[in-house]
């Protein structure tokens, strides 16, 4: 079976008539379901995104390989702070990753940004989110709507769809990581943390009743709302034992600096948190540098730089030195200046789309700019990588319109090891960030012909 014939297939079901009752009934499920991104409906396609089992077997072969590369630079990066000056890491980071968070994984559950391309090595890794990876219980909802739908219905006549569930997954690191904290089996009191006024408030509610689902006690709770005291973290009178962290660690100092009461009870050892602060030397845009820097290539096996090589789009810190592209030295800010067409700049540590800048989509002044911003802050540039793109259903003015979409594909990956479950993004813009306003998201399923 290819891909394009169940692609085709669902479009042809799509008559205005079904369409219209699927799109009434996509609507309705997210608001009942709560699928919102800030005031947003998540998904605003009538088709899910559809894989193989060959492509998804594929992404796990692949991204297993890059995962014990990864793994590689982040231990050598935790002995040697000359190494570790490679990744860029902030003076309040350096003080953080001094604490052992108590098990083994600095970043148990965690995602991978790619794309799959028609060039070599059929895939491109161009981020990894190694601190808050967001969206699997959206995920999992989406694809229960998805399900539903009146035109799916039909295509489960000739084809097999199953979904790639997340939750389980976090659920089972977080747990785990805990009970390596504790030293004992005991289930976990977790507070999912982040700012209560972000706009993914939402998803924290569907884990939140998903845990307890699972007999997990679990709130949902604000940094600001929390004390340290007795030796215990408490909010209100629940008294937190894990926390499954999703507000970001630069925000959190920011706004209470090292003495913020969650940062002591985890440095004191009263509460364990996942993920750990030792995930941000992989989390920096900079570890993809690491990896295909020249400089590095005795740390890995022929497999894993084989695996680079294909995978990991040219990354470098951007600084005044002579670095290495294609096997030939070049002059790097140069270079950077006179190919901006096939480059992006990047915040070593942002998120959203925030300050990430399309060399083909800016002027020759603006790139300049660009650069010489890079020079002051933290950044890498990025050889640009081929964005595809599919055709996806809207209904408009009560018919069906095919438009052509960008997606990525974002396998989740727990315990800095295997994947289980993805995640797809769609956006007519070059940024695909649902935080930046730009795509949404879309249930992702892998399908075969009955």
């Amino acid at each position: 079976m290819s891909l394009r014939e169940a692609i085709n297939s669902y479009h042809d079901l799509l008559t205005d008539e079904l369409a219209g009752e699927s799109q009434l009934q996509l609507e309705n499920q997210q608001r009942l379901r709560g699928l919102f991104f800030g005031g947003r409906p998540l998904c605003n396609v009538l088709r899910p995104r559809f894989m193989t089992p060959e492509q998804y077997h594929f992404l796990q072969k692949r991204v297993h390989l890059l995962m014990h590369a990864f793994d590689k630079i982040y231990h050598v990066a935790l002995e040697d702070a000359t190494f570790r000056a490679q990744f860029g890491l902030l003076n309040w980071e350096e003080e953080l990753i001094k604490h052992d968070p108590g098990f083994r994984d600095p970043s148990p559950t965690s995602r991978i940004d790619t794309f799959f391309v028609t060039e070599r090595g059929g895939l491109r890794l161009t981020e990894y989110n190694a601190e808050t990876p967001a969206s699997p219980a959206y995920n999992d909802v989406l694809a229960e709507v998805f399900y539903g739908l009146p035109v799916m219905r039909e295509f489960l006549h000739r084809y097999e769809v199953r979904p790639l569930p997340g939750r389980h997954s976090v659920l089972h690191a977080l747990v785990d990581a805990y009970q390596q904290w504790l030293g004992r089996r005991e289930a976990p009191r977790i507070a999912i943390l982040d700012w209560r006024e972000v706009p993914s408030y939402s998803e924290f509610v569907l884990f939140a009743e998903y845990f307890k689902s699972q007999g997990i006690e679990c709130i949902i709770t604000d940094p600001r709302e929390v004390e340290y005291r007795d030796g215990r973290l408490m909010a209100g009178d629940f008294s937190i034992t894990l926390i499954y962290k999703r507000v970001l660690l630069s925000e959190l100092v920011e706004r209470g600096g090292l003495d913020q009461p969650v940062l002591r009870a985890v440095r004191d050892g009263a509460v364990c948190m996942v993920n750990s602060a030792r995930c941000k030397i992989l989390h920096k845009k900079a570890s993809l540098a690491v990896l295909s820097d020249e400089r590095n290539a005795a740390l890995f096996t022929a497999e894993e730089q084989e695996a680079i090589s294909a995978h990991i789009p040219w990354t470098c810190r951007v600084e005044e030195r002579v670095a290495s592209y294609r096997g030939r030295a070049i002059d790097l800010l140069p270079f950077i200046f006179e190919h901006r067409e096939e480059l992006v700049l990047k915040p070593n540590d942002e998120y959203g789309g925030k300050g990430i800048v399309l060399g083909w989509e800016t002027d020759p002044t603006t790139w300049a700019q660009a650069i010489q911003v890079a020079l002051t802050e933290p950044y890498i540039v990025q050889e640009r990588v081929a964005i595809p793109s599919e055709p996806y259903p809207n209904l408009i003015e009560g018919h069906t319109v095919l438009i052509d979409r960008m997606l990525d594909t974002n396998p989740l990956v727990f315990y800095g090891d295997y994947v289980d479950g993805c995640l797809s993004r769609l956006s007519t813009q070059a940024l695909l960030n649902v935080s930046a306003g730009s795509g949404s998201a879309v249930a992702t399923f892998v399908v075969e012909k009955r």
